[in-house]
């Protein structure tokens, strides 16, 4: 069987969050919105919270996972991009906001850990 290309993998990586995310009782507002500062994930509805979500996936641990791939320069990226998505989308600026990163690392055994870390990080 051919090896998954890592766009496959972040699509598939995507798709599993949200599903999950889902279950959870969120509401897809946006997926993959895409602005001239960036792209947003997930922009997903957490009761009255707006809940901006980066998905990360890794296939190996190695250099700090999944998790540790989200470094202050991204974080900025992220904060922009939702900034302008809050100016945009005009019905969502005054509903509170957070970050939230779900972090999905593959295992020896083949299967995927999923790991959701809400309010992530600050703006």
């Amino acid at each position: 069987m051919p090896e998954r290309s890592s766009a496959q993998s972040g699509k598939d990586a995507e798709l599993q969050a949200l599903q999950y995310l889902q279950q959870q009782g969120l509401c897809l507002l946006a997926q993959n919105w895409l602005c001239k500062r960036g792209e947003l994930d997930l922009v997903m509805l957490d009761g009255d919270t707006v809940v901006f979500v980066e998905v990360r996936y890794r296939k190996h641990a190695q250099w700090g996972g999944a998790l540790a791939s989200i470094d202050r320069r991204k974080r900025q990226k992220l904060i922009l991009a939702a900034q302008f998505f809050l100016l945009k989308e005009h019905r969502w600026a005054d509903h509170p906001c957070r970050f939230d990163v779900v972090a999905i690392e593959s295992t020896p055994r083949g299967t995927a850990d999923l790991n959701w870390l809400q309010d992530a990080f600050d703006s």
